[in-house]
């Protein structure tokens, strides 16, 4: 991490003001740059201090960084590959908090020079609320960072460099509070399409099967269960177009699972009802379990 001088944060929103909070905290010498396309968003920044230095102009933002992170919506994530390519200090390392893997490593491959590596960065942290003003220095504690790479981060490029980026961007988030795994986009994508976009796309059918007066009689089970339904819907839709395959095997399983239920309680299989209720209680505990020992849940 000695060598780390200046990290460029391209999207100032909850997490990627919270990246430069969390930076100022822990890396002591370090710089922040950011850039928000918002004009707003750049002046709300300034006056809450989010960064070093909040720039007007995204090629700018970049310059002499050594790590330079996206934090913008996925469909956005090409268009500024394109637009931030030669503007990158040749041995940058550039990375997204995206919450899919597979799209930005093919843009990254097709437009990023090779003098700078490409890592795939998802931080398992966030919630519900937008906004630079929600931005925390904190909110990366105990919470785990996937990072995801291939065998080789573009064509012609030394493993070697793959190694030493993945090193120092595993070391830079472990800085900030996280737990680091790593693994590729494909399997990262497909694992989160099962715990983390299929969630978001049952909260939303939850929510929509229910009309505004039946929803004014929620109770605190129903507004746990629907919480991630306030996610912005611009976003989830990115996330869940760059990841469609995945996602719509997710929704298979889960009607297969809702139809098991389904002929259980038409038919008055109470045996069967319970059994598949105690399942998912028996494996919920176990999760709960698994967090509290790795102390992820607090």
């Amino acid at each position: 991490m000695r060598q780390l001088r200046k990290v460029a944060v391209i999207g100032l929103g909850l997490l990627g003001g919270s990246i430069c909070l969390a930076v100022s905290r822990a890396l002591a010498g370090v710089k922040t740059a950011g850039f928000a396309h918002r004009p707003s968003t750049r002046t709300k920044a300034r006056r809450l201090k989010v960064a070093d230095e909040v720039f007007d102009d995204m090629r700018t933002s970049v310059a002499e960084a050594d790590i330079v992170i996206l934090a913008t919506p996925i469909a956005t994530f090409e268009g500024i590959f394109r637009e931030i390519a030669d503007a990158l200090p040749a041995g940058a390392i550039v990375t997204d908090v995206g919450s899919t893997k597979v799209k930005p490593h093919q843009w990254a491959a097709k437009h990023l020079p090779k003098t700078v590596s490409y890592v795939g960065s998802h931080p398992i942290a966030g919630s519900e609320q937008r906004g630079v003003e929600f931005g925390r220095d904190d909110l990366f504690y105990r919470a785990l960072c996937i990072l995801t790479t291939t065998p080789r981060l573009r064509s012609g490029q030394a493993k070697t460099t793959n190694k030493k980026s993945l090193r120092l961007l595993s070391d830079f988030w472990s800085a900030l509070g996280c737990f680091v795994k790593v693994m590729s986009p494909a399997e990262h994508d497909r694992i989160f399409a099962n715990i983390s976009h299929l969630p978001h796309i049952t909260a939303a059918a939850l929510v929509n099967t229910s009309n505004p007066e039946e929803l004014k009689f929620a109770g605190k089970g129903f507004m746990d269960s629907s919480r991630i339904a306030s996610g912005p819907a611009n976003i989830w839709a990115d996330v869940f177009l760059t990841n469609a395959k995945n996602a719509v095997r997710g929704i298979d399983r889960l009607t297969g699972e809702l139809a098991k239920l389904k002929k259980a309680i038409r038919t008055g299989n109470k045996k069967q009802i319970e059994r598949l209720l105690e399942a998912a209680r028996t494996k919920r505990s176990k999760l709960i379990e698994y967090k509290m020992n790795r102390k992820e849940l607090i």
